[in-house]
């Protein structure tokens, strides 16, 4: 695996990224791009699994009054719909891909077994996580967090809309500044919105390090298996 510094990864998208500059929905030539750049990633050999959002279709939070256990379901359907746009552009690129749901749907997606998921990677096929966890009320970052650690992932890339982890929003605050490393417990302590704690906390207790950058470029993807140094490096205290 010369030229990567990953042999294992779990790549968490948001959903947005999938939009592109229509905010909604799937942008088929940015999921191209994208799915472009984890080719070349998967042909230098790394192991990838992925964890994607749904914030381009459906929010827990977007069902104002409504139960929140309904909406948190409504969407992991919607992580669904991703998943599967991701798996079809995927395998259109010739590489072998495997969609396991936390929720059981058999005629479109496998069921989650740690096992059957370890197997697939081993094979050399990308394996995609839907549904989250599979429970309300935790974030597709959870999701990503807990998959990582079950399946021995080495690092988390979480793919955003923004360069890296700031101390305040860079949207709203032009002075806001960029951390080139962190740990989780800053994030924690300072209540930083670049993910949910509960996924913070679980990448502290299971010291997996997160790698936060720009995904509106997609080759970060590869830059960041190759281990260049980009985005914000989130890891344990040393």
């Amino acid at each position: 695996m010369a030229g990567t510094k990953y042999k294992r990864v779990m790549i968490k998208m948001s959903g947005e990224a999938l939009a592109g500059e229509q905010k909604f929905g799937i942008d088929m030539d940015v999921l191209g791009g994208i799915c472009d750049s984890i080719k070349v990633a998967y042909d230098l050999g790394t192991q990838i699994t992925i964890v994607v959002g749904a914030g381009n279709f459906w929010r827990g939070t977007s069902g104002v009054g409504m139960d929140r256990t309904t909406a948190d379901h409504m969407g992991m359907l919607a992580t669904t719909i991703n998943s599967l746009a991701l798996q079809d552009a995927l395998e259109a690129r010739g590489i072998e891909v495997r969609t396991q749901s936390a929720i059981e749907m058999r005629q479109i997606a496998e069921p989650y077994i740690r096992r059957k998921a370890m197997r697939h990677l081993e094979c050399g096929k990308i394996v995609i996580f839907a549904c989250g966890t599979g429970n309300p009320f935790f974030s597709t970052d959870t999701a990503a967090a807990l998959r990582a650690a079950e399946i021995d992932a080495e690092v988390m890339l979480k793919a955003t809309n923004t360069d890296g982890v700031y101390d305040c929003d860079p949207r709203t605050n032009p002075d806001a500044k960029m951390y080139k490393e962190i740990s989780h417990n800053e994030i924690l302590a300072k209540h930083l919105k670049i993910m949910d704690s509960t996924a913070a906390a679980l990448c502290l207790d299971n010291n997996l390090p997160i790698i936060v950058f720009n995904i509106n470029d997609p080759e970060n993807i590869v830059k960041v298996i190759k281990g260049e140094k980009i985005g914000t490096l989130v890891k344990g205290e040393d």
